[in-house]
């Protein structure tokens, strides 16, 4: 049995418009952005010691490694693999996915891990498995539903739970936005298409990108299809649901014009999202750089392809606020070589293209990209194709880079709020001999485990703000705030 279920890497938005901004695409040059340095650390090529195809993306695992998982590929049955890759490009394969051994009941990752409180990752699969994995590679299969299929990652909420959608079944077998427990309870929240009229799912269908919680406590994600803007009718939402399930419709995509990123909160407490066509760029429709208010007031920040042949990139992706308060990406298309870009925006829309992808080191087109910030203040990579060898390599199957942009190095802290005396890891780099943890200036009670890990507790009279560690060496501040209810 082989599965390669290739559709699981795109949205239907990504599908539907590649041909329409491959059409516009010639090769061009663009100066980067200073002070950067681009490193191809490892590339997929389905070889026996390469043997993953199509990177879903990175997370930083509490060992400071970094973990990830491939939609394909593998030793028998090519139903993809979990790996993890040190920042200087050492990478172990820790199981495949479908062959006989620990990772036996999972087919084709569908999406990007999440990282739990525990240090543990989750993971959805194309036949509606969630699944659980620790850092040596040995699975548990939480919850499993061939008609419910998520294909988008978890986030872990505030409450503890996991919060997911998938792009079908439900009450209407448009979509669902579900809850899960860390055991593995699922609870479906809302079913999308509960609102049809003139034909239309007034309220969104198929959501394809993970939600996100915003600074109001509620969660957001968009649909691909179904909306009504008044004028184009089925070309997504926006939508506002609480963390039990009363969901509202606060925008509709006008036409052409589809998400085609989970969208983030920004520290403002706006969100921050990406289209993957429209748009006016002046060279052609690429896609957008967008901001909305929790009441769905959007603005536009940055059309993509305003710069001639496209050089500024097309088609942008999987944005994430980094530390340092840009928001970065990847775009699956334009750039020098028309194999797409990786990017910076600034919160006001100002763009600055980091690197043109020229196949070999990446290939956009045909999957795109992620990016990540581990605590180094690195950021780390994936592109789906691409290998040295491209384009007469017969398998190149994905990369994995880094981009060093000189910013600082910081801690996370997992979760990111929680009550007093709740159990709190922070990561980081270089940790070891740290004198001194702190909620928002009061001081914690705290055990350096690694250089990587420091476990502690959120002390009594905590408020919510920056949690900071001291070193021998420097302070790092975390990159969000921790809130404290």
């Amino acid at each position: 049995m082989k599965l390669i279920d290739r559709q699981a890497k795109h949205s239907g938005v990504a599908v539907m418009l590649l041909t329409v901004l491959a059409a516009i695409m010639f090769a061009g040059v663009i100066a980067p952005a200073q002070a950067q340095t681009f490193t191809s650390l490892y590339s997929f090529q389905g070889t026996s010691g390469n043997i993953g195809a199509y990177p879903q993306g990175l997370v930083q695992g509490i060992d400071g490694n970094l973990y990830g998982v491939t939609h394909a590929g593998g030793d028998q049955f090519s139903s993809g693999t979990f790996f993890k890759i040190s920042t200087s490009g050492t990478e172990k394969t820790l199981c495949s996915f479908f062959d006989t051994g620990a990772c036996r009941n999972v087919q084709a990752p569908a999406a990007n891990l999440t990282i739990g409180k525990n240090g543990s990752f989750y993971g959805v699969d194309v036949l509606g498995d969630i699944f659980q994995l620790n850092a040596h590679g040995k699975l548990k299969v939480l919850y499993t539903n061939g008609n419910n299929i998520p294909r988008a990652a978890l986030v872990l909420a505030s409450n503890g739970y996991f919060y997911g959608t998938t792009v079908n079944g439900g009450a209407n077998n448009q979509g669902t936005v579900f809850k899960m427990s860390a055991a593995g309870k699922v609870t479906t929240l809302y079913s999308f298409c509960s609102v049809f009229q003139n034909s239309v799912c007034q309220d969104g269908a198929q959501p394809s990108f993970a939600l996100v919680q915003g600074s109001d406590g509620n969660l957001y994600g968009t649909t691909a299809v179904g909306g009504n803007d008044g004028v184009n009718a089925g070309y997504g939402t926006i939508f506002k649901i609480t963390l039990a399930g009363s969901l509202t419709t606060i925008y509709n995509f006008p036409g052409f014009t589809q998400s085609s990123s989970a969208l983030v909160a920004g520290a403002d407490g706006n969100l921050y999202g990406t289209t993957f066509g429209g748009g006016s760029g002046k060279f052609g429709p690429g896609g957008t750089f967008f901001t909305i208010t929790s009441a769905g007031a959007l603005t536009t920040l940055y059309n993509f392809c305003t710069q001639q042949n496209c050089t500024d990139g097309a088609g942008p992706s999987n944005i994430f606020l980094a530390a340092d308060g840009n928001y970065y990406g990847i775009t699956w298309n334009g750039g020098a070589n028309s194999q797409g870009t990786a990017f910076q925006l600034s919160p006001s829309g100002r763009l600055n293209t980091l690197h043109s992808f020229n196949g070999a080191d990446g290939s956009g087109p045909n999957g795109g990209g992620t990016l990540m910030q581990d605590t180094s203040g690195t950021l780390f990579g994936t592109m789906q194709e691409g290998g040295p060898g491209w384009p007469n390599c017969s398998s190149c199957d994905g990369t994995i880079f880094s981009l060093d942009m000189g910013l600082s190095p910081f801690v996370e802290t997992l979760p990111t709020s929680g009550k007093v005396k709740a159990a709190v890891k922070i990561l980081g780099t270089n940790l070891t001999g740290a004198t001194s943890v702190t909620f928002n200036g009061t001081e914690a009670i705290f055990k350096v485990v690694s250089s990587s890990e420091i476990t502690t507790k959120v002390p009594v009279g905590a408020t919510s703000g920056l949690v900071q560690v001291v070193t021998p060496t420097r302070t790092f501040s975390s990159n969000v705030t921790f809130q404290v209810p």
